[in-house]
């Protein structure tokens, strides 16, 4: 997840409080047993330090008060939703699967008692459970923006239950998986990445295997890196499945009987596996904990900084420090970029050193940072060898090398677009050392990919995607894609899966677009992005009715639990590292800015255009 998210964790969750109000549950008053609509809103608490213990139904509790007390026990800390299965009948628990589905409603689930149904009657109860979604996290822990209503019914009946007096109101139809509001949520669940290797890349820089993070959602007090373990042993999610590799076995468990890992004292984690991983080769074995070191890097208050993998029969299968597994696959958060680059206001390509507090720039070698071709837009690629320059007329896109002396030569691209506003937009290198491209011209609106920067540009295809491509922005893996797109006047912000098909003819291959999601579904308009992390953006727009902002989003649509930039007022362009250490740049009304870690945003120089390598 990175270094700012791990030094967020490691601050949460105090001891938890004892005593009715602090356990803030329903259970603690009483509630009527029949009426109209009524707010269970336990997401008013959204106190990160509160730890939320569940409460039994009490003797003689009527219908409301047990579906009530039902959903506040939804929002405990308990593992397996002990409470919550006591407010249901033995039938109902043995059928409920609370792990199917996490829906995240706006304000959290509403009651409304359903009078008339065709099974009421003195014996039984229905009530409707209503809300706005904000979204659902599904079997494989994987976040889904949904702006959509709920409606679901829960019944309830008079029951025997063992040690209680008389007949008990008990829920006999619930809905599968779980409900809470957005604010209970944010309190319970935590985002972490969980690694794979990717399909068909390998870092060009380095030559090392390429990682891609794969966000998921895990209840962050009940156990959650044992919890992490076992999803990256299930596999990628299905939205990145098509182009993500597990190095594990398929039908690679924990063996039966391990149901928590903790690390020890050295910060080194032993994780003895199921007998599909016990005949697997050393270097499969390294590649394996190289994927379980990077998942769980920031997940306890230590870090785990050593893997030991284990056969079924408890003999050690390998052991991998985080050292060695920085040389095995290259990680995105770790890539620390040499410059910081920007146009000075003669549009030529300048840099300041990235890690320092220099503001005095210099000209980029070469003829895009020597020459006299005036650029509106540039793009540095990863190795920091070559970059890429859009004309200022936005109709040329120019590569050239940054080297002393070097040629800028004929431009590789140009656009008919007959409008200046329009063209080509900034591009953006990949972690192959390929180029891409928005042609933004309206009467051929296209995405473009030229092949290590150069020959014959390839058309991408987008299916699904309404709109037309106006900024492009490739992830440090290169097989996701961050795009605004302009649709009818709403500028959004798209993220994609590429994928790449060798032709059959040994031409150019095949390069698809798959399946874009929104990343800002509540922003209206979106007029500037940067990856900042290896599963975070920095994004700069405004929602309905509002002002310009700028805030982080996950590339699955949620919002990480992380502070928003310093406002800043006035921004035109918004460039991030994929080291979230890095300061954010960016192009705004008193020119060139930098914002470092719990500082302020402070003026470097006059110019446009900021970026990092890629």
């Amino acid at each position: 997840m990175g270094a700012e998210q791990g030094r967020r964790r490691r601050t949460l969750r105090a001891a938890a409080y004892i005593g009715c109000g602090a356990l803030l549950l329903g259970g603690c008053a009483s509630m009527p047993d029949n009426g109209d609509l009524r707010d269970v809103d336990a997401s008013q608490r959204p106190d990160p330090q509160v730890r939320v213990v569940a409460v039994p139904p009490r003797d003689k509790a009527g219908p409301t008060e047990i579906v009530q007390g039902f959903l506040e026990a939804l929002v405990s800390d308990e593992p397996r939703y002990e409470t919550a299965r006591k407010y249901l009948t033995k039938k109902a628990s043995a059928g409920w699967r609370p792990d199917d589905s996490v829906t995240v409603l706006a304000d959290g689930p509403n009651t409304v008692a359903q009078p008339g149904g065709a099974r009421d009657g003195d014996n039984e109860n229905t009530y409707e459970l209503r809300g706005t979604k904000v979204a659902r996290v599904d079997a494989q822990n994987a976040y889904s923006p949904d702006d959509s209503s709920y409606k679901q019914a829960v019944h309830l009946s008079l029951q025997d239950v063992p040690g209680m007096s008389g007949k008990q109101w008990r829920i006999d139809v619930v809905p599968q998986g779980v409900v809470m509001g957005k604010s209970d949520f944010e309190r319970i669940y935590v985002s972490v990445n969980k690694y794979y290797f990717t399909s068909d890349t390998t870092d060009a820089t380095s030559g090392q295997l390429a990682t891609v993070a794969d966000p998921v959602y895990v209840r962050d007090q009940v156990d959650p890196l044992t919890e992490m373990v076992r999803s990256l042993l299930e596999g990628p999610t299905k939205w990145l499945r098509p182009v993500a590799r597990s190095s594990f076995p398929e039908g690679t468990t924990l063996k039966s009987g391990v149901t928590s890992l903790t690390p020890d004292d050295q910060g080194k984690l032993k994780v003895q596996l199921n007998s599909k991983a016990d005949g697997v080769v050393s270097r499969k074995c390294d590649r394996m904990a190289a994927q379980l070191l990077f998942t769980l890097q920031n997940l306890t208050p230590t870090g785990v900084d050593e893997v030991e993998l284990q056969r079924s029969n408890g003999t050690q299968l390998c052991v991998l420090t985080n050292e060695r597994a920085a040389v095995i696959a290259s990680h995105g958060t770790g890539r620390e970029p040499n410059y910081q680059y920007f146009l000075d206001p003669k549009g030529q390509l300048v840099r300041v050193p990235g890690g320092g507090n220099d503001t005095d720039p210099e000209p980029v070698p070469g003829a895009l940072g020597e020459g006299s071709k005036p650029l509106r837009s540039a793009a540095v690629a990863l190795d920091e060898d070559s970059a890429a320059g859009v004309s200022v007329d936005g109709h040329e896109l120019y590569v050239g090398s940054l080297v002393s002396g070097s040629s800028l030569g004929e431009p590789v691209l140009e656009s008919k677009s007959k409008s200046e506003k329009d063209g080509l937009a900034t591009p953006s290198w990949d972690v192959r050392g390929d180029l891409w491209v928005a042609d933004r011209d309206p009467e051929d609106p296209r995405l473009l990919l030229l092949e290590k920067g150069a020959g014959e540009p390839i058309q991408v295809r987008t299916p699904g995607l309404e709109g037309r491509v106006q900024a492009v922005r490739v992830a440090a893996d290169g097989i996701r894609i961050a795009l605004i797109v302009n649709d009818g006047g709403r500028t959004s912000l798209q993220i994609g899966r590429i994928q790449r098909q060798t032709s059959q003819t040994g031409g150019s291959p095949v390069v698809t677009v798959h399946d874009p999601r929104p990343a800002a579904p509540h922003m209206e308009e979106v007029t500037a992005m940067s990856w900042a992390g290896d599963s975070r953006l920095v994004v700069v727009g405004r929602e309905s009715g509002g002002v310009q902002q700028m805030r982080y989003v996950q590339c699955d649509g949620s919002t990480p639990d992380t502070q928003p930039p310093s406002a800043l007022t006035g921004v035109k362009e918004i460039a991030a590292s994929d080291d979230e250490g890095m300061p954010l740049v960016a192009h705004s009304e008193d020119g060139i800015v930098r914002l470092s870690s719990g500082a302020q945003w402070q003026k470097m120089v006059d110019g446009t255009a900021p970026v990092y390598p890629g």
